[in-house]
């Protein structure tokens, strides 16, 4: 290019770099139903063994970003779902799960840019997870005994099930008849057993078997056993308690000489042996409703277990031991938030590792102290972040440009006493261009569980609320996991009583506070928040609206309807025995006392929470006179509902609300 050329060419560049700072910004738009999904979330955060790279999932991608910082890149191709990104030993390939043969199979990829990804198992019925032995050789996997009687090969992509096996009776022995999310009926052998993969001889050896599911399985650092959590008792559907099981890693009698390693009452899961093999740290808790899980430490060979956190006194999600075992890094549930803390166990001093308005949704931990993480911060979608001294380093940003391109509303958490004196913890997200001393109609939005929390992060409803001009107030009640366990335990035998206090409070501290619309208030709720969204309706005559989804109304029709039998054996006892207990706890005994207009949603396939829930309070206000729809989403279950239901769903109760509050 000669001197004029090269003169013209800048000219232009600066006339147009002149142009555009000459032109204001373009200003966020407003947040609509047809951006419900475009917030992803990375997953199967991974760090390779020397801790320079990290792999993780996105939009059916793998990806490769270094952990100080760089440009991520795709090492898997667009057109195919893959998932669960593992390192191999040598940090020169990934490998990988992908459903592109038509079921879910190992994959391996070489990193090097020569090659492409090839396929290493062809199970039928596919494969779940991946845990590969210490030295790679043989590959950790579970099986049912129907998946065990014919291993065989992957079929086509889209083979069906014949019409005539549709049409079979379902006959059912168990005292757990039914699951949610496509399960239905349980009949027949569906107990998972452990299996080993030699990945060079594409042998399959059985470890366990019996009618009796493993979980959780790790392997002892020279692969010689497998440690698992698993009930064991006479009667598995009866009972929440779980044990920590050892198991030979070529062991020939498919589990009959398993060695107990312990036996009492609590629940107990994901055991992990320390790097030299002679303790097993694990997850254990009082109960399996409300226990809060804490970490504890015993001899690998069995004997005296140590729990380490119980000072902490929160909801630990999960952990990693340090290379050289002197720590157990975790995730804990504090206040609305997941923070990251370190546990010694050789004297149970905990110390903080991250900290602040953060959740952090899974952690990885590479030998030479590396972090890696998906946090979300405030209220930003979620990225991966590597973890140092305390500070957080963004990885990825790969929710930022829809984030910025939209007008988000404004998440503060609060905190406020109930009228017992509890201090309770709340989100409130305001409208865009929130004007302070205005007063707006004001949506309160209780959670399912009972045990979770809201928490930190871009969430869609409550941003789609804030954006048609409502208040949104998100508290974390007792029954929630952010605190301790008294906490989380409070509502034993008593739902929708103590918590109830607690979520009233937070609507008067919004109002209190000058910004929510006494006069103009509305409840909604899902799964237990659905519960708790009838509960409030029979209580008060405050809320103008309310909209109900998937929630429990007459809990003694329920029992074994849903999929909860144990649950409730073991906190109000038989239906025929504790009938005043359950008549307590159901709203629809109090539908007399309702006058607030109210839509019912639910799935039609829900055994999580079936629809005979909300047509029986439906019918009870239609009986009544009471304003009030009921919603019924054909061939879909609790969860993992397609978009366009989820859409609806939202629009149907942003226009209920519009009608009777604004």
């Amino acid at each position: 290019m000669n001197s004029l050329v090269r003169l013209a060419a800048a000219a232009c560049l600066l006339q147009a770099a002149l142009a555009s700072a000459a032109e204001p910004p373009s200003q966020p738009r407003a947040l609509a139903l047809e951006d419900s999904e475009a917030v992803q979330y990375p997953s199967g955060i991974r760090l390779s063994r020397d801790g320079r790279l990290v792999a993780y999932a996105f939009m059916d991608r793998i990806y490769v970003v270094p952990a100080a910082g760089g440009a991520p890149r795709a090492v898997t191709v667009a057109g195919s779902s893959a998932w669960d990104p593992h390192w191999s030993k040598d940090g020169k390939s990934l490998y990988f799960l992908s459903n592109r043969s038509g079921t879910s199979q190992l994959w391996k990829l070489p990193l090097d840019g020569f090659g492409e990804a090839t396929q290493v198992t062809t199970f039928t019925k596919g494969i779940k997870q991946l845990d590969f032995s210490p030295d790679e050789s043989r590959l950790l996997l579970q099986f049912t005994a129907t998946d065990l009687a014919d291993p065989g090969k992957a079929p086509a992509a889209g083979a069906a099930a014949s019409p005539a096996a549709a049409r079979k009776p379902w006959v059912v022995t168990r005292l757990q008849m039914k699951e949610d999310a496509g399960e239905g009926y349980l009949t027949g052998d569906r107990a998972e057993h452990l299996c080993v993969l030699d990945l060079a001889t594409g042998k399959l050896a059985q470890l366990t078997s019996g009618e009796y599911d493993e979980s959780e399985a790790s392997w002892s650092p020279d692969g010689r056993q497998l440690v698992f959590a698993s009930n064991r008792e006479a009667d598995p559907d009866a009972s929440y308690k779980t044990d920590l099981w050892l198991v030979a890693a070529d062991n020939t009698d498919q589990g009959k000489s398993l060695q107990r390693l312990t036996d009492d009452d609590r629940v107990k899961g994901s055991p992990a042996f320390s790097p030299d093999g002679k303790r097993i740290a694990f997850l254990v808790a009082d109960d399996g409703v409300y226990g809060s899980p804490q970490i504890a430490v015993m001899p690998a060979a069995g004997g005296e277990a140590r729990v380490l956190t119980a000072p902490l006194d929160r909801w630990i999600n999960q952990f990693r031991f340090s290379a050289d075992g002197q720590w157990i890094y975790f995730a804990y549930e504090n206040l609305g938030g997941t923070q990251l803390a370190r546990v010694r166990p050789s004297d149970g001093r905990i110390e903080p590792v991250a900290e602040g308005d953060q959740a952090i949704g899974g952690f990885d931990l590479a030998k030479n102290g590396a972090i890696a993480a998906r946090v979300e911060t405030g209220n930003r979608g979620a990225e991966v972040y590597s973890i140092g001294k305390g500070r957080l380093t963004k990885l990825t940003s790969v929710n930022e440009p829809f984030v910025n391109s939209i007008a988000l509303g404004a998440k503060e958490s609060v905190s406020f006493k109930s009228p017992d004196g509890t201090e309770v913890q709340a989100f409130v997200t305001k409208p865009p261009g929130f004007v302070a001393g205005r007063r707006y109609p004001t949506i309160l939005h209780i959670h399912g569980g009972p045990v979770g929390q809201f928490a930190w992060g871009f969430d869609f409803k409550p941003q789609f609320f804030a954006t048609r001009g409502y208040v949104v107030v998100e508290p974390n009640p007792r029954g929630s996991t952010g605190r301790g366990q008294d906490f989380v335990r409070a509502i034993y035998q008593t739902w929708g009583i103590t918590d109830y206090d607690d979520l009233i409070a937070a609507v008067d501290y919004a109002i209190a506070q000058g910004y929510a619309d006494p006069d103009r208030l509305a409840v909604t709720g899902y799964s237990y928040g659905g519960y708790m969204t009838n509960t409030v309706i029979t209580r008060t005559g405050r809320f103008k609206a309310a909209a109900t989804g998937a929630g429990h109304s007459f809990i003694a029709a329920n029992y074994g309807h849903d999929i909860y039998q144990k649950w409730y054996n073991w906190e109000l006892g038989p239906p025929w025995q504790n009938r005043e207990k359950y008549d307590r706890l159901s709203p629809l005994l109090k539908a007399s006392e309702v006058t607030t207009p109210t839509i019912f949603l639910g799935g039609r396939e829900d055994w999580n929470v079936p629809l005979l829930n909300a047509e029986l309070f439906y019918q009870s206000l239609r009986e009544r006179g009471i304003a009030t729809e009921l919603v019924v989403y054909p061939g879909v279950h609790h969860g993992g509902w397609p978009p366009e239901f989820e859409r609806d769903y939202l629009e149907r109760v942003v226009a209920w609300f519009d009608k009777y509050l604004k």
